[in-house]
């Protein structure tokens, strides 16, 4: 495994500082970015609540080389890249400087799911807008698909994406809709990135080939969830699916299995190849049970 150190420079204007999160969702820890080359940076995610090591390394970061934070760009509203905005606050600054401002899309549905704490002012992201700071030019790009408000950021002067959760350094992501996230990977791809800087895991460094595999694992995994069901002689759970489709993921891995099998088995219904009654899943063309 490719151990991930609390701070590390990844290029020169690119630090990553590790959320000290590590866990079977978030990996080594969540990911956050300080970009720029000036004494005014912006930050790409605030990092999980309840982690102090992490506030005390960025802190100490800050202090020492007289850095303060102009913008937080948050990704999309998961605890682990939008919680520590309270920790902050508490911490870094109510003694170093005042709160930078909040950039996040907003999200429709679940308003309760898309809170800022009290304290910073929110700026609403747009699509394709450019926020630009001393030494880096980030382009927004809208990619919903992990979340509905999930962004990714095109950092022109190195042709490199911040991908969030959409793309990991390990492994696959989860999503709440499929077909969302199958385009957004289709417009990362289309932004020909030279470097990946993602939201959990190591950098990835052949961007387009990960991408690649991204899709082709979603339209096989697609297939074998087909495939279980036009197989299995009854109507089937989709937690049945997972222990027939994912029998090398670990046990306690398969809740988060079974969301994506649903939102797999989400998209065969609207394209009318599988039914639902009640939890199980058939073939369409099976008729009624």
């Amino acid at each position: 495994m490719n151990v991930i150190p609390k701070v590390s420079q990844l290029s020169g204007r690119v630090w990553r500082f590790l959320g000290c999160n590590p866990g079977h969702m978030t990996l080594q820890g969540t990911n956050l970015y300080l970009v720029g080359t000036g004494p005014s940076r912006i930050l790409v995610d605030a990092g999980q609540d309840g982690f102090p090591e992490y506030i005390e390394t960025l802190s100490t970061f800050l202090k020492d080389h007289k850095i303060s934070l102009e913008r937080i760009i948050v990704t999309h509203w998961h605890r682990d890249h939008v919680g520590a905005l309270d920790d902050m606050k508490d911490s870094i600054f109510s003694k170093y400087q005042s709160p930078p401002l909040i950039h996040k899309f907003k999200r429709i549905e679940k308003p309760e799911h898309d809170v800022i704490p009290d304290g910073y002012t929110r700026i609403n992201l747009t699509d394709n807008e450019k926020i630009k700071t001393e030494g880096a030019t980030l382009e927004v790009l809208f990619t919903p698909g992990h979340t509905s408000d999930h962004a990714s950021l095109y950092l022109h002067e190195e042709k490199a994406v911040f991908s969030g959760d959409n793309i990991l350094g390990e492994g696959t992501s989860t999503f709440e809709d499929l077909h969302d996230y199958m385009k957004s990977l289709e417009r990362i791809l289309e932004t020909d990135p030279t470097i990946i800087y993602p939201g959990h895991g190591p950098v990835v460094e052949q961007p387009k080939d990960k991408i690649k595999y991204y899709l082709k694992h979603r339209r096989e995994r697609e297939q074998q969830i087909f495939d279980v069901i036009n197989t299995t002689l009854k109507p089937i759970t989709s937690m049945e699916i997972v222990s027939s489709v994912y029998t090398d993921t670990p046990k306690q891995l398969w809740r988060a299995a079974e969301l994506n099998v649903i939102h797999h088995l989400e998209k065969l219904i609207k394209e009318k190849r599988v039914r639902q009654k009640g939890d199980k899943y058939f073939l369409a063309d099976e008729g009624k049970l």
